[in-house]
């Protein structure tokens, strides 16, 4: 009984500091809620992960060269080639509190999955340079890492996305970007995992029998995945786990409910926020290979 106990006071941790802070920080003011609100969302965790054992040999850390960013604002980023000349490029977005070294494990399937992977911390995060992170500044960093892809892979029908929770907001803003004013796709398809339609709909799950207040209005942050996602002019894989106690799988049902053809929905049967990609990796490769003509192998 105390596991469960331990397990719903995590699930709920999130919403309901979003909710406190909402209800108790109105009288302080706009701009010191907004960054309550931004702290509470993406949870930073300074330094290296605990199971964090160093980068397999491959792996370069780089610095991009962003020409809009301050003297004090950097984008750090992990490359790793694939073993294969000709294979497929993605681009890695991390979700909430841990930095690269707390993903290593995720990257490391999807470059098993035979992909040539560019990771990157948002600004704020890890090596990252910046203040705190906000909607806006992940999306532009998500934006300059995309700019970097493209010139290590200049095969648009070979670039991928690849978003994890709330990563997977950021990943369907940069795909519907770059679907916008162009009838030549972009990049040749995206990746959604454990991610939710947006952040008030994830809030409000959790915290429905705690409050009436109107939390779509109250939050700043909206990574609105629902509204965009419509708009992808690419092929969409969304995957969830069953048994991911953190964020319904029911949310990414409703993203590929949205989603325009051609897409595939990928529930993993048990498979928590976190294992997806190793508990399904059977089913990953099938539907790599069918929605996105990808090898299996």
């Amino acid at each position: 009984m105390m596991t469960s106990l331990a397990a719903l006071l995590r699930r709920r941790w999130l919403s309901m500091s979003l909710l406190a802070c909402l209800c108790l920080g109105l009288p302080i003011g706009c701009a010191q809620l907004e960054r309550k609100e931004r702290e509470l969302v993406f949870r930073i965790e300074p330094g290296t992960a605990r199971w964090f054992g160093g980068l397999p040999a491959g792996v370069e850390e780089r610095q991009l060269n962003v020409p809009t960013f301050g003297p004090d604002q950097s984008l750090h980023a992990w490359w790793w080639p694939a073993v294969r000349a000709d294979a497929p490029t993605l681009l890695y977005l991390h979700g909430s509190r841990w930095n690269l070294t707390g993903q290593l494990f995720r990257i490391e399937q999807l470059h098993a999955l035979g992909f040539a992977v560019l990771a990157i911390d948002y600004r704020g995060f890890g090596e990252s340079r910046g203040e705190l992170p906000s909607e806006r500044t992940v999306y532009e960093d998500a934006e300059a890492a995309w700019a970097h892809l493209t010139e290590l892979q200049p095969q648009a029908s070979k670039r991928f996305i690849y978003g994890h929770s709330l990563g997977g907001a950021v990943a369907v803003n940069l795909a519907e970007q770059l679907s916008t004013g162009t009838d030549e796709p972009a990049l040749g398809g995206l990746i959604v995992e454990s991610s939710f339609t947006n952040l008030a709909d994830a809030a409000t799950a959790v915290v429905r029998e705690h409050t009436s207040l109107p939390v779509h209005w109250l939050l700043s942050q909206k990574f609105d995945s629902l509204s965009k996602i419509e708009h992808i002019k690419v092929p969409v894989l969304i995957a969830h786990g069953t048994g991911d106690r953190y964020i319904p799988a029911r949310f990414s049902e409703q993203l590929y409910a949205a989603a325009p053809e051609p897409k595939r929905l990928l529930l993993i049967d048990g498979a928590n926020h976190n294992n997806g990609l190793r508990a399904g990796q059977r089913e990953y490769r099938e539907a790599l290979h069918s929605l996105f003509g990808l090898p299996r192998s």
